[in-house]
């Protein structure tokens, strides 16, 4: 393209760039949240009241398989505690929930609690179902 003169025009045209990159940006937040998928735990039932937390605790996850997992991200029992030391790292009352399957082993359960105590955790809570609910849920699926 010449311009009036002598001189050539040397910018490149940012604006369809720009537009494919709200674009993208868009899809990716639309579709971020629905990548998020929970872990498959099937949790014991018990009869105790749900406990009321407006905060977002760090939870310990150990499924049928005996993987453990911190939130969404796979670990090892062997690297659970370095992990958790770091992550936990800036908090003054750190709290940790265990969500683990009902048919694992009391003993891998046990190593898990270890770990998360000696990575400077006091503060250790189990997450379970209540039992009206798992009671309700067996009933709708054998009606189902």
């Amino acid at each position: 393209m010449k311009l009036g003169g002598d001189g050539y025009m040397s910018e490149i045209n940012v604006t369809p760039f720009v537009d494919v990159m709200l674009v993208l940006l868009i899809i990716f937040m639309v579709t971020a949240p629905m990548m998020m998928q929970g872990l498959d735990v099937d949790l014991p039932q018990v009869s105790a009241k749900p406990l009321d937390s407006k905060e977002e605790h760090l939870i310990i996850s150990i499924n049928k398989t005996n993987q453990i997992f911190i939130n969404d991200f796979e670990t090892t029992l062997d690297t659970l505690q370095i992990k958790l030391a770091k992550i936990l790292e800036g908090r003054t009352d750190p709290e940790v929930f265990i969500k683990a399957d009902k048919d694992i082993t009391y003993g891998t359960v046990a190593q898990v609690m270890a770990a998360i105590r000696d990575a400077g955790v006091e503060n250790v809570g189990m997450v379970t179902i209540p039992a009206d609910i798992e009671t309700r849920d067996q009933k709708t699926r054998s009606e189902g």
